[in-house]
């Protein structure tokens, strides 16, 4: 549980501490790494289902972007826990893309419409689609031991 500073959205607890639940004495680094990539798409899990909750409308894809979605085990551990296939465009920087196209829309290079138009076919361009490998039973034991770790990490007992 990567709450180090309190947990933020959707939970918003700041007096919640960071933990790791299950360690043995043949836990390692690669465990502590695993971990971590867990913590990830667990975190996103909860985001999606606040923001479905407050929209009411269910995701029916994720599209990933970033350093994160470069590890392949990590976007198909997303796309099982979600239940819902994790997509990967072509660029995986999308924040430096938008920061390119407001250097350019400054200095009159673009306009919005060239933008519109650049990133609908950014968006056609799939690189990588992960659909979900797991069972409900299997998705419904790997969140329940999440929550586990959450209530564990908010309640100082972990």
């Amino acid at each position: 549980m990567p709450a180090l500073t309190g947990l933020g959205s959707p939970h918003w607890d700041p007096h919640a501490r960071g933990t790791i639940v299950g360690l043995t004495r043949g836990s390692g680094r690669a465990h502590v790494a695993r971990a971590a990539l867990e913590a990830i798409a667990y975190q996103t899990v909860d985001a999606v289902r606040a923001i479905e909750r407050a929209t009411g409308e269910p995701l029916r894809e994720l599209r990933a972007d970033g350093g994160a979605s470069t590890n392949s085990w990590l976007m198909q551990f997303q796309a099982d826990v979600l239940a819902i296939p994790v997509v990967l465009g072509r660029l995986p920087e999308t924040t430096a893309l938008g920061a390119a196209y407001l250097a350019g829309i400054g200095a009159g290079q673009w306009t919005l419409a060239d933008l519109r138009e650049a990133d609908a076919r950014l968006a056609a361009q799939q690189l990588r689609r992960f659909e979900p490998q797991i069972d409900d039973a299997q998705r419904a034991a790997l969140l329940a031991g999440w929550g586990d770790a959450l209530a564990r990490a908010r309640s100082g007992h972990a």
